[in-house]
């Protein structure tokens, strides 16, 4: 092929390419979108899209990148919808494919390339992948070290955890930091292996690496989740004792958390009330965790009082403490209090799904409530435009 034949190609091929990506993002229009509206963009149309290879198409138009936390967020949900359709192929030529982009030639993009590999399950991709840094002429550090770890406790692969952290520091002469160690930590608090923490512990002594709030937070949480009640008390008085660590809003809220989970909502409330009287201040993720806790086990009236108490004590609900109150009091038949709920939720801005605005409206009909019915399905349509047709469907068959 002639130089100027080269050329003609190469041109032609970064003007097809301009085409693809303004087709796929944003067809009826001639303004280029910003990097933001395109990632924007891209990860509205893959929550919609189910053709896996129409999702690759969206995320190469987008021109991902690791750098932002939107790109990180659309990669993400790309991965997880391929995961989903067993579309594992698709997944590793996406990714060998960024891997030859000259701007994703640095750690950054291949230690977020291994935790995509261990969100879908792929280790053995995380780990070539890990290995293959330094022909990708790419430094090896232990951020990428810490990324494997995390790559394989995302697959759920703890023995792969174990095994990373005793060889690959020693083969590639990688010093742990104390990320490695708490997801060491964390790893064997997942698995149901809480007592074999001390052993870690011991490491971070003999490697002069202090435990930090995460370090607590997360045994304290392993110990919850293999009910070990006692142990959770040791385990504050070792960390007292040894380390002069005393539990911080993060502990306590794990424990509260945990607490919840395990059906004990009762126990967590008398924990959020013995950290205010000992003037702990919680915060709004504390409250959060009790009603969602309540709400589990069918205490509506609780949960309701929670966020009533959050509120007067000036801890601002988020958009998940929102929907969970909605959805569960709506499962629970309290409609007139879920409508209530979502009328403050929507005018902050956050809409609960359409299938817990659904089942408050039809319950809202049940309780010949028609005009609130009604009045949220304005409401509903004024911000949404996509699902009209089926909220004129419901609103339709409203009594008048």
């Amino acid at each position: 092929m002639s130089i100027l034949s080269r050329l003609r190609h190469s041109f032609l091929s970064r003007h097809r390419h301009r085409h693809f990506s303004t087709s796929i993002l944003s067809p009826d229009s001639t303004t280029p979108l910003s990097s933001k509206q395109k990632t924007r963009t891209a990860i509205s149309l893959i929550k919609t899209e189910k053709n896996p290879e129409r999702i690759l198409e969206i995320c190469r138009a987008a021109s991902l990148t690791p750098d932002s936390h939107l790109d990180r967020f659309a990669f993400s949900l790309a991965v997880s919808k391929l995961t989903a359709a067993n579309h594992f192929d698709g997944i590793r030529r996406f990714i060998d494919e960024l891997k030859t982009r000259p701007d994703l030639r640095n750690e950054r993009f291949v230690s977020h390339a291994i935790v995509l590999f261990g969100q879908a399950s792929m280790l053995d991709h995380a780990i070539r992948t890990f290995k293959e840094t330094e022909d990708l002429n790419v430094n090896r550090s232990v951020k990428s070290l810490n990324s494997l770890l995390f790559a394989a406790i995302a697959a759920k692969n703890y023995k792969e955890v174990s095994r990373i952290y005793l060889e690959f520091p020693k083969i590639y002469s990688i010093e742990p930091d104390i990320d490695t160690y708490n997801l060491v930590i964390k790893s064997f608090c997942e698995s149901g292996s809480c007592g074999a923490v001390y052993s870690v512990l011991d490491e971070m002594d003999r490697k002069s690496v202090r435990p930090n709030a995460t370090t607590l937070s997360t045994f304290i949480g392993g110990c919850y989740k293999e009910e070990k009640f006692e142990e959770v008390g040791k385990v504050l008085k070792f960390m007292e004792e040894r380390y002069g660590m005393y539990p911080g809003l993060s502990t306590y809220n794990v424990r509260i958390q945990s607490l919840c989970k395990l059906k004990r909502s009762k126990e967590a409330k008398a924990l959020l009330e013995g950290m205010i009287s000992r003037r702990r201040k919680p915060n709004s993720v504390s409250y959060s965790h009790l009603i969602h806790g309540f709400c589990k086990e069918g205490n509506f009236e609780e949960a309701k009082n929670l966020f009533s108490q959050m509120k007067k004590r000036g801890y601002l609900p988020d958009s998940d403490c929102y929907f969970t109150l909605a959805h569960y009091l709506s499962e629970g038949g309290d409609f007139e209090s879920a409508f209530e709920v979502c009328k403050e939720s929507m005018a902050k801005g956050w809409i609960p799904n359409f299938t817990t605005m659904r089942k408050v409206v039809n319950g809202l009909v049940s309780v010949e409530k028609f005009d609130d019915a009604k009045d949220l399905i304005k409401q509903i349509k004024g911000k949404f435009a996509a699902n009209s047709d089926r909220w004129d469907e419901i609103e339709a068959a409203i009594p008048q």
